[in-house]
């Protein structure tokens, strides 16, 4: 395939199915008696448009960077990783505990990989249960992922609230060490918002996700063991252990973005903080395409609309931007392949 072809499969495919989306998100609108371009300008007013609102798209979106790229992990290895929400919270979890223990007054460059190792550790040791069940005994890594989500939360419910929480509260002390800096401490526009520098931490597994995918044998192996495991065994390939390595990795991730809440914003573990990103974090990774550079793109898209929903609520539902994210979705998912199938067609005539 030539590079030209490359971009274009690349390119245009979710150009359609997003345009296909704001097709189907102007017709909701109109059901409820609006005018989409009314609607489209507040969304984007309430986001993109002010600083408070886009500080509060990039710290939604960083959370879904981490979980957008566990699930991207899992699903180029061939697996369906349904348990980032649980890592998610296992990660902040731990890193909340390091932070309780640590000393106080200890600066924050010190105490970040500390932090760092101990969200991913959490995260990896709920993401390494269903992979070393699937690559020893076979067990279906979604039903365990699945079942995992309602133990994990139950029990660091549990610790939480009949152990370390502050009386009258749902949460855990605050850290005493390592807080990272908002953006607002920096960038005064965007004083008041929840971006913080955990924003950098996710760029940065991004890239070195894209770099280890693409660039590295372990990747190669990845990769291989997703398109074809038996191809990659007859190989040479240990495709058990590539197996619970990458649910382990993926796990990991998911419980760096745990990160984004306790280090970067509140500074302290709360019940219930990661609802809903670990589940929106699959939609992401389909919707980058399992791509590090897509999921990002599908992360700032997702953390759009669901922002934006706060900001067209005087005008339509907020339960209209949760109809359109699943438009989004839906659209991504069938009209993608068939786009392709287009490109592909086309090309095979023309060179006929």
């Amino acid at each position: 395939m030539s590079r030209r072809a490359a971009i274009e499969e690349a390119v245009l495919p979710p150009l359609v199915a997003l345009l296909l989306a704001a097709v189907v998100g102007d017709l909701l609108i109109l059901s409820f008696g609006q005018s989409p371009g009314a609607v489209f300008q507040l969304l984007l007013e309430g986001t993109w448009g002010n600083a408070y609102g886009f500080g509060q798209v990039l710290y939604k979106a960083t959370t879904l960077v981490f979980t957008g790229l566990a699930v991207g992990l899992g699903l180029r290895a061939g697996l369906f990783n349904i348990g980032a929400e649980s890592q998610l919270a296992a990660g902040g979890f731990c890193a909340a505990l390091i932070g309780i223990l640590l000393p106080a007054g200890i600066p924050a460059l010190l105490c970040l990989p500390i932090y760092v190792l101990a969200a991913a550790l959490g995260g990896g040791i709920v993401g390494a249960v269903p992979g070393v069940l699937k690559a020893r005994f076979g067990a279906h890594e979604v039903i365990v992922t699945i079942m995992l989500n309602f133990i994990v939360l139950a029990l660091l419910n549990y610790l939480t609230s009949a152990k370390i929480h502050v009386p009258d509260t749902l949460h855990t002390p605050e850290l005493k060490s390592g807080a990272l800096p908002r953006l607002g401490d920096a960038f005064a526009p965007f004083h008041g918002s929840a971006a913080n520098s955990t924003i950098l931490l996710a760029i940065v597994t991004a890239v070195a996700l894209g770099w280890y995918l693409f660039r590295t044998r372990r990747g190669f192996e990845l990769r291989a063991v997703g398109l074809q495991p038996h191809a990659a065994e007859y190989a040479g390939v240990n495709v058990a252990g590539v197996t619970w390595r990458a649910l382990a990795v993926s796990g990991a991730i998911a419980g760096l973005g745990g990160l984004n809440y306790v280090l970067g914003y509140k500074h302290y573990y709360e019940e219930g903080f990661a609802t809903g990103a670990g589940f929106l974090g699959i939609a992401v990774a389909l919707v980058g395409r399992s791509h590090p550079v897509g999921i990002v793109l599908a992360a700032l898209l997702f953390a759009t609309l669901s922002q934006g929903g706060l900001a067209v609520n005087a005008l339509v539902p907020k339960q209209m931007v949760d109809v359109l994210q699943a438009v989004v979705i839906l659209a991504v998912s069938t009209s993608v392949p068939e786009v392709r199938r287009l490109l592909r067609g086309a090309r095979r005539s023309n060179d006929s």
